[in-house]
């Protein structure tokens, strides 16, 4: 589902106003729905990427919806300047230079891999996000990591070792998902 330009906006406007808030007030900001248009009213995941002059300063977000998109931006703003646990808070000095993104993610495919060459077969570089889970752990890539690991396979071993697994592992208990998004 493809927003208007109105709608993208709305979410900006709201994923910059999360951070305001949070560096004013120290806690996630709270919006209702019901304030919004209908389709920022949809349940959808999302994931918010913060970056300066180049430089990722956070990135959190939701692979399976289940809350209101608009609500999902904001607090993945939030958490993505706040929480991200490999990067110290943002700060009201990087906010001015600040690069937002919001990925706007489809529902969660499953793909039937039994092999790591299976799951290659099966990707689509630049348009797939990836998603591996195996037992407690799991890690995804959005479709934005394309450019940086153009290369199926060096995009995969990225992704295990993210995962905190070995580049070369795989197991029959590797679960794998695509998903396409959409970039306000």
């Amino acid at each position: 589902m493809m927003l208007a330009a109105s709608d993208r906006q709305l979410l900006r406007d709201g994923a910059f106003a999360s951070l305001q808030f949070g560096l004013a007030h120290h806690q996630p900001m709270v919006v209702s729905e019901l304030d919004y248009p209908a389709p920022l009213r949809i349940e959808r995941a999302t994931f918010v990427t913060l970056r300066n002059a180049g430089e990722l300063l956070g990135c959190v977000g939701t692979l399976r919806a289940h809350r209101p998109l608009v609500c999902d931006v904001v607090h993945n703003a939030y958490h993505a300047a706040f929480s991200d646990p490999r990067f110290p808070p943002l700060t009201a000095e990087q906010l001015p230079g600040l690069d937002l993104h919001i990925s706007l993610l489809s529902p969660l495919e499953r793909l039937a891999v039994r092999s790591e060459a299976d799951l290659l077969a099966q990707l689509r570089p630049g348009i797939d996000g990836l998603v591996l889970e195996e037992e407690r752990t799991a890690a995804t890539f959005l479709p934005s990591m394309w450019p940086r690991l153009p290369d199926p396979r060096s995009f995969v071993r990225a992704l295990k070792e993210k995962a905190n697994l070995r580049p070369d592992y795989w197991s029959a208990h590797i679960r794998a998902f695509r998903y396409t998004a959409e970039e306000v």
